[in-house]
């Protein structure tokens, strides 16, 4: 008996529902297109049995640990510090004694999918069935059709696109390629590492690419050459996609002679915070000219303040889940890069947020115009019911379903994907549901739209 309710997220009243339901079900098995994540393609390469519940639910989703940490649970006590080792199956009993916390969360929903889906799990995780949990999935893990590769297979996943630095060599990338497995793992291109003067070790960062590429990355044009070199070597392994993870969404259009004046004062580091910032928004601009030339997606995801505790931060990095989300301006920071490649048909720019407030008065207008532009679904903060109804709410009635490009999970968290993509249906299949009901489309029209949202607006734009 499974605990998961047949008609979660489908709106209450019983006629909308049962036209979301009709719409649901036809739509409900068709592939999942997933063409922004942070999943390891080493997984699939070297498809090696996950090692426990722990290392596969609790340390790679931020989602996860952020909320326990937040309830004073240490970074130790997670399993999280590297100097400290925790047994799994510990923090696994920490992890459900404290499941209740996630009462409401997405996060609830995209675990309990995998609990009840995946592993047959009949009543919810607790305190009192954690070990019956652990040794019921690591049984599971232990099992041939638990590997990655079987599982990606399970999951009926026909593009899973990672998210990779320029420094890396992606040979995970090409021996999948290489392997008489032919699933389409694709790599997305993001060059935060090489175009944002404050990241962590940036100017070896620009020496180590210009090692890469057999350019030299002191001077501006070298620079640019390794920049397009190496776009090109992430192409050849089916890379469709570039992502940006800027602090705005700045955008400049400097002549030649001032950006390279611009990138020497980087590089010599005599740059201040204002310059460091003007090098940013060339970048935007810079990448967009690629993108239009070698035909690469450009996503543009801006306004979260990264790394906001420092605490954390010195332990464990990068991408901890101590990121937080800023206003933002999209109207005046880009309107450089627009003036000179929004009219671009050819071009395709995905803008994100985590500000929702930017939705109706800024995004919608500005997708609902430029032919380059599209929005990203929510994300992050937002890839949530509430999220996703305030987004079509606020979205559509300017810009349309057809400037979006239907969804993505966003997600380092292999087993949530199916769950993160089965909510996103529910959602857009109840927001359909209730436009029928109140006769604003009719149920043919909601039919096609509900397998464009699900497949077709994520192929077209991103080129899969």
């Amino acid at each position: 008996m499974n605990f998961l309710h047949e008609d979660r997220l489908f709106p209450a009243d019983i006629d909308t529902r049962a036209i979301a339901k009709r719409l649901y079900a036809s739509i409900q098995h068709l592939p999942i297109l997933s063409p922004h994540g942070h999943t390891d393609a080493r997984w699939f390469a070297e498809d090696l049995a996950f090692p426990n519940p722990t290392e596969l639910f609790i340390l790679p989703d931020h989602y996860v640990h952020r909320m326990l940490y937040s309830q004073g649970i240490s970074l130790e006590d997670i399993g999280l510090d590297k100097d400290a080792t925790r047994d799994p199956q510990e923090v696994w009993r920490l992890f459900a004694a404290h499941y209740y916390l996630f009462r409401g969360t997405p996060t609830q929903m995209w675990l309990d999918h995998a609990f009840d889906e995946l592993f047959g799990m009949t009543e919810r995780l607790s305190a009192k069935n954690a070990d019956l949990y652990y040794e019921a999935i690591s049984t599971k893990l232990a099992s041939a059709e638990f590997r990655p590769r079987a599982l990606f297979d399970r999951f009926h996943i026909e593009v899973l696109t990672t998210t990779n630095s320029p420094l890396e060599a992606l040979e995970h990338h090409a021996a999948i390629r290489a392997s008489t497995w032919k699933a389409r793992i694709l790599p997305t291109f993001r060059p935060d590492s090489v175009v944002d003067p404050e990241f962590a070790g940036f100017r070896e960062n620009i020496a180590r690419l210009g090692e890469m590429t057999g350019e030299d990355t002191s001077h501006w044009q070298g620079y640019l050459r390794s920049l397009e070199q190496t776009r090109q070597r992430f192409k050849d392994l089916g890379c469709t996609a570039t992502d940006h993870g800027h602090p705005t969404a700045g955008t400049a259009d400097l002549n030649s002679s001032a950006a390279e004046s611009l990138y020497g004062k980087v590089v010599a580091k005599e740059a201040t915070a204002m310059e460091q910032e003007l090098f940013r928004a060339q970048m935007l601009t810079e990448m967009a000219r690629m993108s239009l030339n070698d035909g690469l997606t450009m996503q543009i995801h801006p306004g979260s303040f990264r790394n906001h505790n420092p605490f954390v931060y010195r332990r464990l990095g990068r991408d901890a889940g101590a990121d937080i989300p800023t206003a933002t301006d999209y109207v005046h920071a880009l309107q450089p890069l627009l003036n000179r490649y929004g009219n671009e048909p050819s071009l395709t720019i995905i803008l994100f947020t985590l500000d929702e407030s930017a939705y109706s008065r800024e995004l919608a207008p500005m997708a609902g115009h430029y032919p380059a532009l599209r929005l990203g679904p929510p994300w992050w903060f937002f890839d949530s019911p509430e999220g996703m109804s305030r987004f079509r709410e606020c979205t559509t009635e300017t810009a349309g379903f057809y400037n979006t490009v239907g969804f993505n999970d966003d997600t380092r968290a292999f087993l949530s994907i199916p769950g993160r993509h089965d909510m996103a249906r529910r959602m857009d299949c109840g927001f359909l549901g209730r436009l029928v009901a109140e006769h604003r489309l009719d149920e043919d029209e909601a039919q096609e739209l509900a397998v464009d949202l699900t497949y077709n607006l994520a192929r077209k734009a991103y080129k899969l």
